[in-house]
């Protein structure tokens, strides 16, 4: 993450408010533009809550309620109270033909947290997700923005045993 200004309020680093300004050029409307925000925010900040809510409100004029909606709306934004490592499996078709539903178990008992929960350590969360996008290598998972695909249980250890 970036190295953020903070005062009493968020604010976007130097390079982040570049970017904000190529962002709000490139689309037609501010409503437009609010899904490359939150991306954008996530990136700079690591988390969307209300204070970067409201501050993105601010940068496109929109209502608070608007942004808070569209960031809760979509699973790829977390919150403050996920973990470092935000473990999201697919659980859609493909991916529950396959056995996506044991590997969130065997991920579950492994991590000792069940899926919407984090770690005591603030290290992992677990998610069910709707498709990842991936079908022809189910079942699949991402971890933070990295895909992890044709996953059995041992391939999950090791990826464990690497970010631990």
């Amino acid at each position: 993450m970036a190295n953020i200004k903070k005062t009493n309020h968020i604010c976007f680093s130097e390079n982040g408010l570049e970017k904000l300004k190529e962002i709000l050029k490139s689309y037609p409307t501010s409503q437009a533009s609010l899904l490359p925000l939150l991306h954008l925010a996530q990136k700079e900040i690591g988390y969307i809550d209300d204070e970067v809510s409201a501050y993105i409100a601010r940068k496109l004029n929109l209502p608070p309620c608007k942004v808070k909606g569209s960031a809760s709306f979509y699973t790829f934004f977390p919150s403050p109270q996920m973990g470092k490592y935000v473990i999201r499996v697919c659980q859609t078709l493909s991916c529950s033909l396959l056995g996506a539903e044991h590997l969130i178990d065997y991920l579950s008992r492994k991590l000792g947290i069940e899926p919407g929960q984090t770690t005591t350590d603030n290290k992992f969360s677990l998610l069910k997700s709707e498709c990842l996008g991936s079908c022809g290598k189910a079942p699949v998972m991402m971890i933070n923005d990295k895909y992890y695909e044709n996953l059995n249980q041992e391939k999950i250890d090791k990826i464990l045993n690497r970010l631990k």
